[in-house]
């Protein structure tokens, strides 16, 4: 790693950040607290969760559509393509659940609450940001495919970050304030000035180098009279973070003059961080301070605003999980999960990201979140149509050992009820969901968390197909990497509301087609000769996928149907998970992209070209079709059209009782029937 001049460096705007309210914007004005660098040749850890959130939204990525996740893959994909030029070692380490006391639980309604009314805008055509559903698991997917290492914390990642980092004596990559507080050996490089798209080239040499920006701890001490660095979390604490928003802080700041200075910070929140920042650098050490921050409080307020300051500044105190352990030797052992006595394969498997923080935090807290999506607010939530298989997801974690888990979180008897956070309208509502009984030709007893991944994987296959009201037999004409998405989809047109159309169906197949067209097109099988036609209809695809209009007005409806197919998938990838994947995990990356899938949905309303197209590439063509049989007969007779003329019915009854019956004016109904039924 060079320290050097900022050549081709450009400037970067300051986005909302995570973290200390305000601070980022803060230091973003004094270009004195950070040195220039131009990063190669060096290991580098990396904030996942921070990434991926940047990744997406700073590449003008679909997000009124459910996400264009193949887009999304292209862009990860160049990222660390461009770190290895640079020979940059990247460490990525995720997020996991929520601790075990749920400190964050306000800051997370909140911020769930300001997604619910981004949701809602971007709905109605306005602005806003709110990620896919299945983007990190795309993204974790991705990681493993280009064999990047990655962990996922059992909690909150940062400060088994800041110990990874200072181990490794490497810079930390992310966009949260928070890192400028903790105590990094080589600093950290924000990610808004983080420039990846601007390769550079040394004068003296042709070594590739990302020209960036480095936050120093020691700078920024120096800019407040050589500040001793361990008042900065208690600075953190009564600004207020993630963790602590104190009522009696504003009493203090009514209060106490703060030396503000010479201060060119414009606005009330700049101009309290320098203030605070000048009037705790006169004090020797926390402890001093805290005294003096006491002085300002009424009696009855001192000891728990003590008690409260102490706590939070912990939050910056360093890890001691060794991360490093981890990625050499597999080893994973937080302290906060030995205290639970969850069982080893949950913590390898949480660990290594084959596991998601939901099942996390249903386990320890008996609590989630379900995340934001934009669809239709009118309607009930879309994640309700997946709520059965999240009732199974909850039960599968009630079937712990006695004396382990539940016996650690609380002395009352073991309940089966598990909260869920999620929306109504656009109001944030809490909801108290129970556990459902395991399918009576399943037994249950063998089901024991502890021992779940040694259960018969043709057990563990019934029990999930059982979920999703499939069975194998259905799903064999499809190859097995579809077998999940297909049995998901199945489930989802039986349970969305409002009912699915047949060009949702439709619509939502040829898009997993697409899927399966890119990998042929792109990575042909040499057993099989590359067809020229698959590039010609890959390309046209593509073409409907950009001839989207910005002002197009939403079909709520079809967005709430798909969020739903969404939903429904990532509750079944979930279970899949738990299960110790019985059923082979699906490539997310090109499974759905929904600006293509919500522009051919309004093609087959009208037009038969797109099956028409797809027809002349054979291979492609018999998996459609294939795909259709396989769904043909979960399909509810709610499809049918109210509404028909006496020659249309009888028409419908030359058809089979369990085929749907509603035409589209797409293709004939004689025509749609024969495909189905082709193998």
């Amino acid at each position: 790693m060079r320290i050097s001049g900022g050549a081709c460096l450009v400037g970067a705007s300051q986005p909302t950040s995570m973290g200390i309210h305000g601070l980022m914007s803060f230091v973003g004005e004094h270009k004195e607290f950070f040195v220039d660098l131009q990063l190669r040749d060096t290991k580098i850890v990396i904030d996942g969760n921070n990434l991926f959130h940047r990744l997406y939204f700073e590449s003008n990525l679909d997000m009124r559509h459910g996400g264009d996740y193949d887009s999304f893959t292209d862009i990860v994909h160049k990222f660390f393509e461009t770190l290895a030029l640079c020979t940059i070692q990247p460490y990525v380490v995720l997020d996991g659940g929520c601790d075990m006391w749920d400190k964050k639980l306000t800051t997370l309604k909140e911020r769930m609450q300001d997604k619910i009314q981004s949701a809602h805008s971007l709905s109605r055509g306005g602005g806003g940001s709110v990620l896919p559903l299945l983007t990190r698991e795309v993204f974790k997917q991705i990681l493993t495919q280009l064999q990047v290492p990655f962990v996922q914390c059992f909690s909150e990642a940062d400060r088994d970050i800041v110990f990874l980092a200072n181990q490794l004596n490497c810079p930390v990559l992310t966009l949260d304030s928070d890192f400028c507080i903790f105590d990094l050996s080589a600093g950290y490089c924000p990610l808004n000035y983080f420039q990846w798209r601007n390769l550079c080239t040394g004068k003296d040499s042709k070594d590739c180098y990302i020209p960036a920006r480095c936050f120093l701890l020691e700078r920024f001490c120096h800019h407040f009279s050589n500040m001793n660095k361990t008042l900065l979390p208690l600075f953190a604490a009564m600004n207020g973070n993630d963790y602590i928003n104190l009522p009696a802080m504003e009493r203090f700041f009514s209060k106490v003059r703060l030396p503000v200075g010479s201060s060119s910070q414009k606005g009330r929140k700049q101009v309290r961080i320098q203030g605070l920042l000048n009037w705790l650098s006169h004090f020797a050490d926390p402890a001093e301070a805290v005294e003096n921050v006491l002085q300002y409080l009424q009696k009855h307020e001192k000891e728990k605003t003590r008690q409260l300051l102490c706590s939070a500044m912990e939050e910056y105190e360093p890890s001691q999980v060794n991360l490093e352990d981890f990625f050499l030797n597999g080893v994973y052992e937080p302290e906060e999960a030995k205290k639970l006595e969850l069982p080893q394969w949950i913590l390898t498997a949480l660990a290594k990201g084959l596991l998601a923080p939901f099942v996390s935090d249903a386990l320890v807290l008996r609590r989630t979140f379900l995340h934001v999506q934009v669809e239709n607010m009118q309607r009930r939530g879309a994640h309700a149509t997946a709520l059965p298989i999240r009732q199974i997801i909850y039960r599968l974690l009630l079937n712990t050992p006695p004396n382990s888990l539940n016996a650690s979180l609380s002395k009352q008897p073991v309940s089966s009820i598990f909260h869920e956070f999620d929306r109504l309208q656009v109001a944030l509502k809490k909801s108290l969901v129970e556990a459902a009984a395991l399918p009576k030709n399943v037994g249950s007893n063998q089901y024991s968390l502890s021992a779940l991944n040694e259960v018969p994987i043709e057990d563990r296959r019934t029990l999930l197909l059982e979920t999703l009201e499939v069975t194998a037999s259905v799903l064999e004409p499809v190859p097995n990497l579809l077998w999940l998405p297909m049995a998901v989809t199945c489930y989802w047109t039986r349970h969305s509301e409002p009912k699915v159309k047949l060009q949702h169906v439709k619509a939502l197949l040829l898009g997993i087609v697409l899927g399966e067209l890119h990998k042929t097109v792109h990575s042909p099988d040499p057993k099989i000769p590359t067809s020229e036609v698959n590039t010609i209809v890959y390309d046209q695809f593509l073409k409907w996928k950009s001839q989207k209009s910005p002002k197009q007005v939403l079909d709520l409806d079809s967005t709430h149907i798909f969020c739903q197919w969404q939903c429904c998938l990532q509750m079944g990838f979930y279970l899949n998970e738990l299960l110790c994947t019985p059923l082979s995990e699906p490539d997310l990356s090109r499974l759905y992209t929904g600006t293509v899938v919500h522009r051919l949905c309004q093609e087959l309303k009208t037009s038969s070209i797109v099956e028409n197209l797809l027809s002349t590439s054979p291979r492609m063509y018999q998996l459609y079709c294939n795909l259709v049989h396989v769904v043909k007969d979960y399909l509810s007779p709610d499809v049918v059209q109210k509404k028909k003329s006496r020659s249309r019915k009888k028409a419908h009854k030359a058809l089979k009782k369990d085929t749907t019956k509603e035409a589209l004016p797409s293709c004939s109904i004689n025509r749609f029937a024969l495909f189905m039924v082709e193998d």
